[in-house]
């Protein structure tokens, strides 16, 4: 329905578990499609929680496909859930999937027995019959013409902050996700790897600034090493990580700084966005436990030194506040520019009060933002430690904050 691989597909039960909104367009109409998890009458609590997921996706939708599977026929959970539907009294149709040729067709009319209108006979993995389906969809979908809809695509093309949660396993991402959101988008549970694919919703802020927040699959191993399901969870993952505007690295506070931490430090720093970092379940420390985390954050993840961690619950909600505050000033300093004459001047007072031994900085300029780029003409190499240093005075100088800053020293003449 989307033109495009966008949810993990794999032959095994329960791969979906969230519910993930995506656009779709057909024939000049724009309209949201809402994948799920599917919906089971179980009481175990992770199936439960993903069946209240399926049943919040059908209040709030104003048309409910009903897919089933033409090859394994009418279950009872099939039976189940079309009462729930006709309980609802909502808009409904009965998709008949995997109708691969004619020979299956037949096979479509036993779901009339759901009391909800004659099935439609589609092959979603080859395409057959979409089109006709698509054009019914369509015209059942209330109000709106194709020009509306192009006038509100054309709104929805302004540029939206995209925030990034990323972490390990079971560190409280959905937790935090669902906190920030105020809707229980994600769901919860202590099961490691419940997080499959990438969901992100749009909120808005306090100063009126719309900002997409994305929660993704805990990264536990690397992509090369993984299969299934979990090699598609990480590859989204590292995509989210790329693409979004700043990253909120969660790190579980009661566990302190793992060496994986640390990889995913690396790869968020390498990304080049900037990077908040997010102590969660602080609230489970105790004052001998909080003094040690801080020395592990200062040791193991000083290389984002420049990213303060921030301190909260996302359970509780204590301390979450501070979150979005960090984001919008993190995101400000990585666009900004700073001029040629005060730049020198602050690398003038640096290199006054503490000269390098091997070679000095001539004058320098701001090439680029998005990081905040400097070039360095130097009469000699400098240092690394040294570059470090005038990247602090600069940072300093400027109050560039949590961003990441980049320093590129050219000999002159070479």
């Amino acid at each position: 329905m989307v033109g495009r691989r966008e949810t993990i597909v794999e032959e095994l039960p329960g791969v979906t578990r969230d519910r993930k909104d995506l656009e779709a367009e057909w024939i000049g109409r724009r309209f949201i499609v809402t994948d799920t998890g599917g919906w089971l009458d179980s009481t175990k609590v992770l199936e439960a929680k993903v069946s209240a997921q399926a049943e919040r996706a059908l209040d709030d939708a104003d048309l409910i496909l009903f897919v089933v599977d033409v090859t394994v026929g009418v279950t009872d959970e099939d039976d189940r859930f079309a009462e729930l539907l006709r309980r609802r009294n909502r808009p409904v149709m009965v998709v008949a999937n995997k109708v691969d040729g004619p020979n299956r067709e037949p096979d479509i009319w036993e779901l009339c027995r759901f009391g909800l209108g004659d099935p439609y006979a589609i092959s979603a993995l080859h395409g057959r019959q979409t089109g006709d389906f698509l054009d019914e969809v369509v015209a059942r979908l209330p109000g709106g013409s194709a020009e509306e809809s192009a006038a509100q695509d054309a709104e929805s093309g302004e540029k939206v902050l995209g925030l990034a949660i990323v972490g390990r396993p079971n560190v409280g991402k959905s937790t935090l996700f669902n906190r920030l959101a105020g809707d229980e988008r994600s769901v919860v549970h202590d099961l490691p790897g419940t997080t499959r694919d990438t969901i992100d919703t749009v909120i808005q802020t306090a100063d009126g600034e719309k900002l997409r927040i994305i929660d993704t699959a805990g990264l536990r191993r690397d992509v090369r090493t993984a299969s299934g399901t979990e090699y598609y969870s990480l590859v989204r993952s590292l995509r989210a990580i790329d693409s979004a505007d700043v990253a909120a690295l969660v790190i579980d506070a009661s566990e302190g700084v793992t060496q994986q931490d640390q990889r995913l430090a690396e790869r968020v720093d390498g990304a080049g966005s900037p990077v908040v970092i997010v102590l969660n379940k602080w609230d489970l420390l105790d004052t001998e436990a909080r003094e040690s985390l801080g020395f592990q954050v200062e040791d193991k993840l000083g290389f984002v030194g420049y990213a303060p961690p921030l301190r909260m619950s996302g359970l509780t909600g204590r301390g979450v506040q501070r979150l979005l505050p960090a984001v919008a000033e993190s995101t400000a300093a990585y666009r900004r520019r700073v001029s040629t004459a005060e730049l020198n001047r602050v690398l003038r007072t640096a290199q006054a009060e503490h000269p390098s031994p091997n070679g000095r900085v001539l004058y320098a300029t701001q090439g680029a933002t998005d990081p905040p780029t400097f070039t360095l003409f130097t009469t000699r190499r400098l240092h690394p430690t040294y570059l470090r240093y005038l990247e602090r005075r600069i940072r300093e100088g400027f109050g560039f904050g949590p961003t990441p800053l980049k320093l590129r020293a050219r000999v002159r003449g070479s």
